[in-house]
């Protein structure tokens, strides 16, 4: 039930649905006051109830990432790494998204099982580091781009970038795309990082969800408030 409300945001698409088939509270002129009143109430109702619900969901066992990995502080509530191990004089960091659900797969209930998976790999005295974005599943990462980039601020790791980003990972000839894969395990990036990765995307989006609940709830509340 947890991953399912999470994982395809069923609450998001259920609080939309309750509200739009609510019928359209009626009045004559001077109304406008009671009828914003009406809807106001509706939505806090509504938002309060989705979210005593999500918060008595049970999130999924703690998971720890595997080793020498560690997990970044504050990466549940910001933007940075979420985890980060030193290789030699390296520094890696990982950033980690949800991939988008197939549209139509309703036969899938396993929640988050594909990962966009951003690798940078820097070095000290380097203006620029080397980044992967890869997909993680359960049993395999796959390279989908290989980049140099500047070296950014950890709020700015994900923004596109409008340099050249290198050919496409397939044109590469077979042996690189081999040995890019080995530089890779070498340094702990490969499949067994999923169990954690996954887990804690299930954790975020459930922070991420009972946020959502309470500042829309708190504005419209303010609103209400002051009308």
């Amino acid at each position: 039930m947890w991953r399912r409300v999470i994982g395809d945001s069923a609450v998001r698409r259920h609080l939309w649905r309750s509200l739009s088939s609510k019928p359209t509270v009626g009045g004559g002129s001077g109304g406008g006051g009671n009828v914003t009143a009406a809807v106001d109430s509706m939505i806090l109702r509504s938002l309060k109830e989705h979210f005593l619900e999500v918060s008595k969901m049970t999130p999924p066992p703690k998971v720890t990432p595997p080793s020498p990995f560690q997990i970044v502080k504050g990466s549940l509530e910001q933007n940075v790494p979420v985890l980060k191990r030193s290789f030699g004089k390296e520094e890696i960091s990982l950033y980690v998204m949800r991939l988008s659900h197939v549209v139509g797969d309703d036969e899938d209930d396993d929640g988050i099982n594909q990962l966009f998976l951003h690798v940078d790999v820097s070095k000290p005295g380097q203006a620029d580091s080397l980044h992967f974005l890869c997909g993680l599943y359960p049993d395999a990462l796959g390279i989908h781009s290989i980049s140099m980039r500047p070296k950014l601020e950890d709020s700015e790791m994900l923004d596109v970038s409008t340099r050249y980003t290198g050919p496409a990972f397939e044109e590469l000839d077979e042996k690189m795309r081999d040995a890019f894969h080995g530089f890779l395990e070498e340094r702990g990036v490969d499949e067994s990082l999923f169990p954690f990765l996954q887990a804690w995307l299930y954790v975020k989006d459930h922070r991420n969800l009972l946020r959502w609940f309470k500042t829309v709830g708190t504005f419209v509340n303010e609103k209400t408030a002051s009308g």
